[in-house]
């Protein structure tokens, strides 16, 4: 079972890191950082998070390619972050294993929402 309090962050950006941090450890939660899709693979192996943050646009390993191996091994809850307004790409971030998707800009707000409802097991409620 996924510890409900953890969050992995899988975000090569290290101001949008840091921001993703900032907005969700106030919130209690417990946030692994990762700067790429390996690392942030290993990141979600070790801490069995309930929820994984993951942009889609990152060197090497992509934020679909990531959720899919990712969706291998572990139920995490994935809310995809993307700078890309596209019904397409939200529809492939979903076709990956993600059950949400944001767009960049996003408000802090809805961020800490948004990961709190797939906690709470509910990605439609946003």
């Amino acid at each position: 079972m996924p510890n409900p309090n953890v969050v992995v962050v899988i975000e090569d950006d290290v101001d949008i890191r840091s921001l993703l941090t900032a907005v969700l450890e106030p919130a209690g939660f417990v946030v692994h950082a990762a700067i790429d899709g390996l690392a942030g693979i290993e990141a979600v192996r070790e801490t069995d998070p309930a929820v994984t943050t993951l942009d889609v646009s990152m060197p090497g390993l992509d934020g679909f390619a990531t959720a899919r191996r990712i969706r291998e091994f572990s139920g995490t809850r994935i809310l995809m972050v993307s700078a890309r307004v596209d019904a397409t790409e939200e529809r492939l971030a979903r076709e990956a294993g993600a059950d949400d998707y944001l767009t960049k800009p996003f408000r802090p707000r809805e961020l800490r929402a948004r990961v709190q409802a797939l906690v709470a097991g509910d990605h439609t409620a946003v």
